[in-house]
């Protein structure tokens, strides 16, 4: 065979494979929309397609398939009013890897709104996310950010809290609902460490903020919700989706349910 006839068939076979590999691609994006191009390069490989970041990015940008930066400056909800009950010393102090699960919890409020995003169209979100997995183990949806709101999901969390040879630590800024006995008592009862952010350092929880950016993209951020309900509605599907379906490197590709599973069944 001729050289030219050799690197012609080589660029029939690359272009066949590009071909499928697009088509493999595009139905990635279809399930998963929040995916970034290293995201569905270890999808590829996790179906048994072997493919470089490089050209997976190449080809989802020639494609158009790359997800939309998010740019949309809002306005970030604060919780923090002064010393209005008891500070806790920050324990985890930035150290948000464990091998252990429930272990180290984080948790915070952010604001969410639907509809026209006007202040009436505005509730409130809270989440519980171990760090050993990032898993979202508990959270709430409500009109108004009170001490309740946040107890809620944290009296769930601690009944579904297996027996464990080590005591949890409940990491949250210095938000009022966080200094309030009612949430501190609660701590103690169930003989839970309570930790917080040092005041105005949001990196000292940066876990739960990047968390939620991801859960705001994909839900109130590309989402128009026409009611309380849907939004509602709409960040429970995605929690779902988060939880069981959206793989991540760190959990060599798999994802937090599915990583936790796995990881239990060794240690058996």
């Amino acid at each position: 065979m001729s050289s030219s006839s050799y690197h012609d068939a080589r660029h029939r076979k690359y272009q066949a494979n590009s071909s499928t590999l697009v088509d493999e691609i595009r139905s990635i994006r279809l399930n998963n929309p929040d995916y970034g191009y290293r995201t569905v390069t270890l999808a590829l490989k996790n179906k048994g397609i072997q493919a470089n970041h490089k050209a997976v990015l190449r080809i989802m940008r020639e494609n158009n398939l790359l997800c939309q930066a998010f740019n949309r400056r809002t306005k970030k909800y604060n919780s923090y009013k002064g010393n209005v009950g008891k500070i806790a010393h920050n324990r985890l102090r930035r150290r948000f890897k464990t091998d252990r699960s429930f272990q180290k919890v984080v948790t915070d409020v952010t604001e969410v709104r639907w509809g026209e995003q006007t202040v009436n169209e505005r509730a409130y979100f809270t989440a519980y996310i171990d760090l050993y997995n990032g898993e979202i183990i508990e959270w709430a949806v409500d009109r108004k950010p009170t001490v309740d709101f946040v107890t809620r999901p944290l009296k769930r969390l601690l009944a579904k809290r297996p027996d464990l040879p080590y005591r949890m630590t409940i990491h949250s800024d210095q938000g009022f609902q966080y200094q309030n006995h009612r949430y501190v008592n609660i701590l103690q009862r169930a003989h839970v460490f309570q930790s917080m952010s040092r005041k105005a350092t949001c990196l000292d929880n940066a876990v739960a903020e990047s968390i939620f950016h991801i859960l705001k993209v994909g839900t109130v951020h590309n989402h128009r919700y026409k009611n309380y309900k849907e939004l509602e509605s709409g960040i429970t599907n995605y929690i779902d989706y988060y939880n069981h379906r959206r793989i991540k490197a760190k959990l060599a590709g798999m994802s937090p349910v599915k990583y936790r599973e796995h990881t239990s069944q060794l240690v058996a």
